[in-house]
């Protein structure tokens, strides 16, 4: 079960007790824990099941899960969502199409979205995966001041593939930029979803008029 055992459904003879402000009260059987938790008006609450005995704590369970409720969605908000781009180069590829493919990697990293870059051998170019690890690596060194390599050259077919990430602050910030978006959107649709004060008088005012 993810949720501990509370109260009358900690079957055990006996528990190591704490109490509601951390203080160890020791070994007691469970019924005499119940009791205490009952006179202080809190929960017996089982916070380490395999232990031996386990340990009990005395705690308000309903404070106490709303507020782990809480961090967990806050943890949740604050997660840094990185996108996966992926861009493909070919082996023998002329200065200006790298330069463009390079481009779009840049905007992708400041973006703060990760890229995975793919070089793609064809017939007799498998036999030069060293061009390939060359190639991924003197793009690496062009937009260092963006990203960094999170996983380095690898083959994998007849392809060899590269992941470029943003450097952090690049991603916190982009992760920080839709957290904003999303609570001024919130906030718009609660503005129109309420009507105004002037708006709640009008009939009123119409009213008083007519009489």
């Amino acid at each position: 079960m993810s949720e501990p055992r509370i109260n009358d459904r900690i079957r055990v003879p006996e528990v190591r007790l704490v109490g509601p402000n951390g203080e160890q009260v020791g070994i007691v059987r469970v019924e005499d824990a119940l009791r205490l938790a009952d006179e202080a008006g809190l929960d017996l609450v089982e916070v380490a099941p395999t232990a031996r005995p386990p340990v009990c704590k005395l705690m308000d369970f309903g404070k106490f899960k709303y507020e782990s409720d809480m961090k967990a969605r806050e943890a949740r908000k604050n997660q840094t969502n990185t996108i996966l781009k992926e861009i493909r180069f070919r082996l023998k590829i002329d200065p200006h199409d790298y330069a463009t493919k390079k481009g779009h990697v840049e905007r992708f990293l400041k973006a703060g979205d990760k890229v995975k870059v793919m070089i793609m051998f064809r017939g007799r170019e498998q036999s030069r995966p060293e061009m390939g690890f060359r190639l991924l690596q003197r793009l690496a060194e062009d937009v260092a001041d963006l990203g960094s390599v999170e996983s380095s050259p690898r083959q994998d077919g007849r392809n060899m593939v590269m992941v470029i990430g943003p450097h952090k602050k690049k991603a916190e910030a982009k992760a920080e930029e839709r957290r904003r978006k999303d609570s001024e959107a919130a906030e718009q649709a609660e503005s129109v979803s309420q009507p105004s004060q002037d708006e709640g008088a009008q009939p009123d005012q119409t009213a008083a008029t007519a009489s």
